[in-house]
């Protein structure tokens, strides 16, 4: 479904992705993890066109993506939770999930999916409050639900569960399981949290100084390993 053949990405004079390949399929759920600084937001913000990528190609069921803009790569099949969530403090929940249907609103829709308050339902309690008065595990909710209701062939998720109490946490793992498995998207994983790639993730990447450096599956997986590689 989605894949990145030798990407190279660069902070101003800064290389800092090298040569990264990997593919993604549908259904499937791919956990990009490592330490702060070692490469992992540069990534996705490369593969939603937030970061432009120096040479390799970029592809998702055969559309070439590498040298189109984000509006453009999010109308081919991709959805994106910026890290820190990033949604519109001054519009409502109902508003903000709107937000990320754009092409669907071309077409005429102009009203949120059932499936959305289904799945997320205290989003649809608080539908006509402002997002900036929601908690941050709200936030996140919200943050989620609006690159879904765009839906997504591929889902990228930027360290998900940063700043979300642990409760929250487990929730929203169980809910993106569920929802993957209904909607049919694949999703990519940038995390920290060991116990929240374990909950969601069919395999597992670790990057360190912006390459791959080690790969399991989920029936493979040694925890300690992978925790000793996010170890600081």
């Amino acid at each position: 479904m989605l894949t990145a053949q030798h990407l190279n990405v660069a902070y101003g004079q800064s290389h800092v992705i090298r040569d990264v390949s990997f593919s993604l399929q549908q259904g499937e759920t791919l956990a990009v993890m490592g330490r702060n600084g070692m490469g992992k937001t540069t990534l996705l913000k490369a593969l939603i066109g937030m970061l432009p990528i120096q040479s390799g190609s970029l592809r998702i069921d055969g559309t070439d993506l590498t040298g189109l803009k984000s509006p453009a790569r999010v109308r081919a099949g991709l959805g994106f939770v910026p890290q820190g969530r990033m949604i519109f403090s001054q519009l409502t929940v109902e508003e903000n999930i709107l937000a990320g249907m754009g092409h669907a609103l071309e077409g005429g829709h102009s009203t949120v999916p059932r499936w959305v308050y289904e799945f997320f339902p205290v989003l649809g309690e608080m539908s006509q409050r402002k997002g900036g008065n929601l908690s941050g595990g709200q936030q996140q909710q919200l943050a989620i639900a609006r690159a879904l209701a765009g839906d997504p062939k591929v889902l990228i998720l930027d360290e998900p569960t940063e700043g979300i109490q642990p409760s929250i946490v487990k929730e929203i793992a169980r809910t993106l399981t569920r929802l993957k498995a209904e909607r049919g998207f694949a999703m990519l994983v940038s995390e920290q949290a060991l116990s929240f790639a374990l909950d969601v993730a069919d395999r597992f990447l670790i990057i360190e100084r912006g390459g791959f450096v080690f790969e399991a599956r989920r029936g493979e997986v040694d925890a300690a390993r992978i925790q000793a590689f996010l170890a600081i």
